[in-house]
C-alpha cells in the first residue's frame, strides 16, 4: 500500500475500534448524568485515535443536543488536522484562526475549531461572542493555556483529551480543573491488538550529572548543547545509530538547536541521508523538508522541539533520543512518532540516549494514570533522579578500545560481587579497590610493548575506573561527593604506579 492510499484510507475510514466505542459510551455516560458545568478528562495513548474518538462525539453530542461545541487546540497544524477529521464524520465546522476577526455567519455552524491563544485574543477584545456553547472538548489538555478561557465557557460540559494526565506545570495540577478522569485503552493494548507497532528499546548509558534543571522543571537547553554537542557524544549517537538503525528512516529529538546543527554535520560528513528543522525554519522549508523525509526511505531527520505533536509519518521505523527530559509528556510524545503501524511495520526502534527509559519506564509498561492525576506531586517527586540512575550503570568497553585489550581474557570487574566476599571474610574493603588495580595494571601491561604505551592504555580507562569507583562508593554508603572525586583521581595515580611496578618486575 503507497503512503498516498494509505492516507487516503484513513481519512475515508470512519468505521470505529470496539475499544473507541467502549470509550465513548463512557464518555456520554459522564455527559449524560453530570452537571451541565462538568469537567471530565479522557486518556488515551498516542496513536490510538483521540481524535477520531472526539470526532465521534461531536457528531453524537450535536446529534442529541440543540448546543454548539467548540474544540481548542494549542497549534494551528492541530486545528487543520481536526478540522479535516471532523468533516469525515460529517460535522460542519470552522476554523477560528488569525484571520478570524468576528463572526456575522456563526448561526451557519454548530461546530468552531479553535486555536487557544486567538480566542482568548478574541473574547478579550470584545470582538467575538460565541453563544450557546454546551460542550468544549480541549485536545493536549495537559498544557495548561486553556486555564486561560474555562471562565468563559462556565455553564458548558469540558472534556480534556490528552495522552499523559499530567500538567505542564506542577504548580498548576491536572485535578484542580477537572472532576474526573476515564482512562482508556494501555499501549500494551493497542500493541497486542494490531493498533500500534512495537518498541524495541535499547539505551545507551549517559552521564547526566553535568545537566542544569531550569525553572520549567526540565534540563536547560544550554546545559543540554554542552553535553550533547560534546564530540564523546556525538561518537556515541553515530554508533548507535550505525550498529541499530543503519538503513532505516530516523527521526531525532535534541534539545538545543545547536545539538541538532552538530547532529546534522556529524551525520552528514559521515556521508549519510540528513536534514535539520527547528521551530526557526520557514513554512516553505519545513514543507520541502518533510516532503524529502517522507519520499526518501533511509532519510534522517534531526529536530528541536518542533515535531512533538501535529505531526504524522507512519513510515518513521527509528526514534532517537538525543536528549534527557524530566517531562513524561514529552518521553511518550517523542516515542509516539513512530508507534504508527503499517501493513509492513509491527516493530519500530528506539535508541535512549538520555536514560529516560530508566527514569520514566519502557514505553509500552503499564502506568497508573489515576494515581498520577490524582497525586502528580508524589508521582514526581519519586522518580529517579541521574545519580540513582548513574549508580546502576554497568560498564560496557567499546568494540574499538576491547580490541586494544585483545590479549586480555576477562576485562570486567564486578565489584559490588568483590565487596560482598570482601565483608564475608572479614576483610578491608580497600582490597577490592586493590584487586580491581590489580587487573587493569596487568591489563594495560599485558597488551603493551613497554611503559609509555602501557601508561596511554590506562588513561583510554577513564570511563571503567569512573564507573567502578563509583560503584564502589555506593558500597562503602554516605559518601561525600568529594571523597568520590578523590577516590577516582587516587585510582588512577596508583594504577600508574603499579603499571611502573609490573614493568620492572618484567624487566629484571
Amino acid at each position: 500500500m503507497s503512503q498516498k492510499d494509505f492516507d487516503l484510507e484513513v481519512e475515508e475510514k470512519k468505521e470505529l475500534y470496539s475499544y473507541q466505542k467502549g470509550d465513548i459510551n463512557a464518555i456520554f455516560e459522564r455527559l449524560d448524568n453530570s452537571p451541565s458545568n462538568y469537567h471530565l478528562l479522557y486518556q488515551l495513548p498516542t496513536g490510538g485515535g483521540k481524535t477520531v474518538i472526539f470526532s465521534e462525539i461531536v457528531r453524537r453530542y450535536l446529534s442529541k443536543h440543540d448546543k454548539k461545541v467548540v474544540v481548542l487546540t494549542h497549534r494551528i497544524e492541530l486545528c487543520k488536522q481536526t478540522s479535516k477529521m471532523l468533516k469525515t464524520f460529517d460535522v460542519k465546522n470552522k476554523i477560528i484562526n488569525s484571520k478570524v476577526k468576528e463572526l456575522p455567519d456563526q448561526n451557519d455552524y454548530s461546530c468552531f475549531v479553535a486555536m487557544v491563544e486567538t480566542l482568548k485574543n478574541r473574547i478579550n477584545d470584545e470582538k467575538l461572542h460565541l453563544d450557546n456553547i454546551g460542550l468544549v472538548i480541549i485536545d493536549e489538555a495537559h498544557y495548561n493555556s486553556f486555564r486561560k478561557l474555562l471562565s468563559s465557557f462556565k455553564n458548558a460540559f469540558i472534556l480534556g483529551v490528552t495522552a499523559t494526565p499530567l500538567s505542564s506545570n506542577i504548580k498548576l495540577p491536572m485535578n484542580q480543573n477537572y472532576d474526573e478522569l476515564v482512562v482508556g485503552d494501555t499501549i500494551l493494548s493497542l500493541i497486542n491488538n494490531g493498533f500500534l507497532a512495537k518498541a524495541i528499546t535499547y539505551s545507551y548509558d549517559v552521564g547526566l550529572t553535568s545537566l542544569k534543571v531550569g525553572i520549567n522543571g526540565d534540563y536547560t537547553v544550554k546545559s543540554s548543547d554542552d553535553l550533547y554537542s560534546n564530540m564523546a557524544m556525538q561518537e556515541k549517537l553515530l554508533h548507535a545509530y550505525t550498529e541499530k538503525s543503519l538503513g532505516k528512516k530516523t527521526l531525532i529529538f535534541n534539545n538545543g538547536i545547536n545539538t541538532s546543527l552538530y547532529v546534522y554535520e556529524t551525520f552528514r560528513e559521515a556521508g549519510y541521508p540528513i536534514r535539520h528543522l527547528d521551530n526557526t525554519s520557514n513554512a516553505e522549508d519545513r514543507r520541502e523538508i518533510l516532503a524529502w523525509f517522507k519520499k526518501t526511505p533511509d532519510a534522517i531527520l534531526t529536530s528541536v522541539g518542533i515535531l512533538t505533536t501535529g505531526f504524522d509519518e507512519p513510515t518513521v521505523e527509528t526514534i532517537i533520543l538525543n536528549r534527557a527530559t524530566k517531562s513524561l509528556t514529552l518521553y511518550y510524545q517523542m516515542i509516539g512518532r513512530g508507534s504508527r503501524k503499517l501493513p509492513n511495520k509491527d516493530t519500530f526502534i528506539v535508541i535512549d540516549l538520555g536514560n529516560n527509559a530508566a527514569r520514566f519506564g519502557l514505553w509500552s509498561e503499564p502506568v497508573d494514570w489515576q494515581h498520577i492525576f490524582k497525586s502528580p506531586e508524589f508521582y514526581l517527586e519519586n522518580l529517579r533522579d541521574d545519580a540513582e540512575i548513574e549508580l546502576y550503570f554497568k560498564y560496557q568497553m567499546p568494540p574499538e578500545l576491547r580490541a586494544k585489550f585483545s590479549k586480555t581474557k576477562v576485562v570486567t570487574f564486578d565489584i559490588d560481587e568483590e565487596h560482598k566476599i570482601a565483608i564475608a571474610q572479614n576483610l578491608r574493603s580497600k582490597v577490592v579497590v586493590e584487586k580491581s588495580l590489580e587487573q587493569h595494571a596487568s591489563m594495560c601491561v599485558d597488551n603493551s610493548e613497554g611503559l609509555y604505551e602501557a601508561k596511554q592504555l590506562a588513561k583510554e580507562l577513564q570511563d571503567d575506573i569512573e564507573c567502578r569507583m563509583k560503584r564502589y562508593a555506593k558500597c562503602l554508603s554516605h559518601c561525600s561527593k568529594n571523597y568520590r572525586e578523590w577516590l577516582i583521581e587516587d585510582y588512577k595515580l596508583k594504577l600508574i604506579l603499579l603499571i611502573g611496578k609490573k614493568i620492572r618486575e618484567n624487566m629484571f
